[in-house]
């Protein structure tokens, strides 16, 4: 008895074949790893024919297994995902696809495009790929998918009618956010954080707004300032103030005692805090911001969960490296990718302490869920 089962060789004699969109996966990525990411971006995504089925039913009257038909996920109505299929090396750079491609999956959509691509970043490479005219819907939705799980599982994606081959980097998207239950005030969360990073701090630490400068607006109608100098307080506050300013002193007073009791009651009693942020400064290498606040629109998988239904509190880590433009190249230079390299540390160190201390489920930029122990 052989098990796993023979998986069925990539039909390479299929015409249609190079038109549609080709997902390559190194070895080792079971049927059931794609199924996950595909569900984690397509809630209703389904088997209509299960991997393997045969063989395993062949496998068990104690015949020997033989090539099988692949299965068949169906991601959409529109759009399904066939496959594993098995090539080798030879057949794998026949296709353009990287040597250590061993299973690939065929994806059905429709063939739906829009205009040009506008000028600008292309983390993903869907510009290249299709300079004459962007997918647009369905299409679109399954490809940036389809580059999502290359990027998760170190995989390839090759387009059809170009052939285009894009090899997504699987550091290019390294913010991770956790999805929990439980609110942190700032302060303890910055304990938290500081267990990972020491030199973090609270993003609000700084000196309050004073309100306008002294001599600005109606000061600067006076002629409180020197001539060719601009207007503290920006420029058209005294305009402003000419076309729809209270004129009259005693309810300019009134109006301005009713606003500091107000901000005095609010000081005494501040309503709740509904979102605040933590700073890791990392040089060279840019920083690491934590953004912590609700949110009602969760990954597929997270949804109508127990503890999500009213939504749930995000504790978003990001990096912003010094030239935050490379953020969207395909290719970003090596400087990018070391700092990167040396920010991914300590953003995960940051995740992990916050997991550890109020649970949740972590997820990474694509909604695809991460595992505590693989950060």
């Amino acid at each position: 008895m052989v098990w796993p089962p023979v998986l069925p060789r990539l039909p390479l004699d299929d015409p249609g074949l190079r038109t549609r969109h080709l997902l390559a996966l190194p070895a080792g990525i079971g049927a059931d790893e794609v199924e996950v990411l595909a569900v984690s971006r397509f809630p209703a995504a389904r088997w209509e024919q299960l991997p393997g089925m045969q063989d395993r039913a062949a496998a068990a009257r104690g015949r020997s297994a033989a090539p099988v038909e692949p299965g068949v996920l169906r991601v959409s109505r529109l759009s399904t995902l066939t496959g594993p299929f098995a090539v080798d090396q030879a057949e794998a750079v026949s296709l353009g696809l990287p040597a250590q491609t061993t299973v690939v999956y065929d994806a059905a959509c429709p063939r739906e495009r829009g205009a040009k691509p506008y000028p600008g970043g292309d983390r993903d490479g869907l510009k290249r790929a299709f300079p004459e005219a962007m997918p647009v819907r369905e299409e679109e939705r399954v490809l940036l998918w389809l580059v999502a799980a290359a990027r998760r599982l170190g995989g390839a994606v090759r387009t059809g009618e170009h052939g285009t081959v894009l090899h997504p980097d699987v550091d290019g998207t390294i913010d991770l956010t956790l999805y929990s239950s439980r609110w942190l005030e700032p302060d303890e969360a910055l304990a938290v954080i500081q267990r990972a990073v020491p030199r973090a701090r609270l993003a609000m630490d700084g000196k309050h707004w004073a309100g306008p400068a002294t001599d600005a607006g109606r000061r600067a109608l006076a002629g409180n300032i020197g001539t060719g100098l601009p207007e503290p307080g920006g420029a058209g506050l005294s305009a402003a103030l000419a076309q729809h300013g209270v004129e009259d002193e005693r309810e300019r007073s009134r109006l301005i005692a009713e606003a500091l009791a107000y901000d005095a009651a609010m000081l005494a009693d501040p309503p709740p805090r509904e979102g605040f942020g933590v700073i890791v400064d990392l040089g060279v290498d840019g920083l690491v911001a934590v953004e912590v606040g609700a949110e009602e629109i969760l990954p597929p998988l997270l949804r109508d969960l127990p503890w999500t239904v009213a939504g749930a509190v995000a504790y978003r880590v990001r990096w912003e490296p010094a030239d935050v433009d490379e953020l969207e190249l395909e290719r970003p230079s090596f400087a990018h990718k070391v700092a990167r390299g040396r920010a991914i540390p300590p953003m995960q160190a940051i995740m992990r302490e916050l997991h550890a201390a109020i649970g949740g489920e972590i997820a990474d930029a694509a909604d695809f869920l991460v595992a505590p122990e693989d950060l």
